[in-house]
């Protein structure tokens, strides 16, 4: 067995996340420290993909502030995430949709995949 999937498979506390992909719109709740204060602050946005495997997963979520795309990439096992709510299930046909980046407006929405 490699030496550093077995140190990652010890050490390495996995939580019990909500599956999602590409093109899904999820709130990740994440803490902040400010000086000696604790707070949480949320993160809501378009999953643009998923990369790594394992204890190196990582995803990352695109948001549009005025008319400004904001991206941020969270690590999947990072310990200051709180929790991550699901708001709704995308209907895209790649697992990295990188062309949301060029579109506005009505081009630029997701269908919405029901259950």
């Amino acid at each position: 067995m490699d030496l550093v999937k077995y140190v990652q498979d010890q050490y390495i506390k996995r939580k019990d996340l909500p599956e999602f992909g590409a093109g899904d719109t999820i709130t990740v709740y994440y803490k902040i420290k400010e000086g000696n204060k604790e707070r949480i602050q949320f993160f809501r946005g378009v999953v643009l993909q998923r990369r790594g495997s394992a204890a190196t997963e990582t995803f990352t979520i695109r948001k549009m502030s005025g008319n400004i795309g904001v991206e941020r990439i969270f690590p999947l096992n990072l310990p200051t995430i709180d929790k991550i709510e699901i708001n709704k299930k995308g209907k895209v046909r790649r697992a990295r949709i990188f062309y949301q980046r060029a579109l506005t407006g009505k081009a630029a929405r997701i269908k919405e995949r029901r259950m």
